[in-house]
């Protein structure tokens, strides 16, 4: 695989792979310490409402899925703020209505040439140099507000009422934590698709979860472990000629199971 870094399409992707984790590591985290596995999943999927529209209008796809992905992440965090435990019917309602208005765009747009089947599974080899920017930028927000909020986030994440007690605005951070998720699951649709996006934020973390003491802790090891499972599934991809984002998923569910039987851990 060496001999392909000459080429800049595997720069970007190597950079692009490393970047991406790191994020889905940090916001992986959050997402699962909050119990927002199904709330991710629904700005998944409801993102590609975002990417047919921009396929319809001619924009970039980068940003009409961030603006229905930030979209659907405010007025998921407005509805289920207090009601946590009863969202399973609204997430799957937005999640349908999402898919719904992509596949509608994509079927009027005249003449559509766009390989959606990338944005379903994944194409990081066609990362652009705009693209690296963004997601730069994003990591780059992302460590801002993590180190900056760390103590406020982690009240908000482990115990929302005792966070209300002490003055702390938790609907402010419930939110931003939403859209900082949204972003990081559009970012991450390129490298591994939205089908399977939910894989990357939660098999790192879960591993994570188990050697940590602490969540700054857990959010740095999701980013490494989460690395280390992209650079290894770009080389099983390279070697074997697959897919790229199945087989950073299929990396990772390997290197998954094994920490389980090594460990003798329960699943659950």
């Amino acid at each position: 695989m060496i001999d392909a870094l000459q080429y800049e399409f595997m720069q970007h992707a190597l950079l692009a792979g490393m970047l991406v984790s790191f994020a889905s590591g940090i916001i992986g985290s959050l997402i699962v310490v909050n119990r927002m596995v199904f709330l991710a999943g629904g700005i998944a999927h409801t993102s590609y409402g975002g990417i047919g529209l921009a396929v319809y209008l001619g924009l970039p796809i980068f940003f009409g899925a961030s603006i229905f992905a930030v979209a659907a992440a405010i007025l998921i965090a407005t509805l289920t703020l207090k009601k946590r435990q009863r969202i399973d019917t609204l997430i799957g309602l937005i999640w349908a209505v999402g898919m719904a208005i992509g596949v509608i765009f994509i079927d009027i747009s005249p003449g559509y040439n766009v390989d959606l089947m990338g944005y379903l599974f994944g194409s990081i080899l066609a990362v652009s140099t705009e693209d690296i920017y963004f997601m730069s930028i994003l990591l780059l927000g992302i460590f801002f507000v993590v180190i900056f909020w760390y103590r406020d986030i982690l009240a908000v994440s482990y115990d929302s009422q005792y966070a209300n007690l002490r003055g702390i605005n938790v609907r402010f951070f419930y939110t931003l934590i939403l859209i900082l998720s949204a972003l990081t699951i559009v970012i991450a649709i390129k490298v591994v698709g939205l089908i399977l996006v939910i894989a990357m934020l939660t098999i790192p973390v879960y591993i994570a979860e188990k050697l940590s003491s602490s969540l700054f802790i857990m959010m740095f090891l999701s980013g490494l472990i989460a690395t280390f499972f992209t650079l290894m599934g770009l080389w099983f991809s390279y070697t074997y000629n697959l897919s790229s984002g199945a087989s950073i998923i299929i990396v990772s569910a390997l290197f998954f199971a094994l920490f389980l039987i090594s460990t003798k851990k329960d699943i659950l």
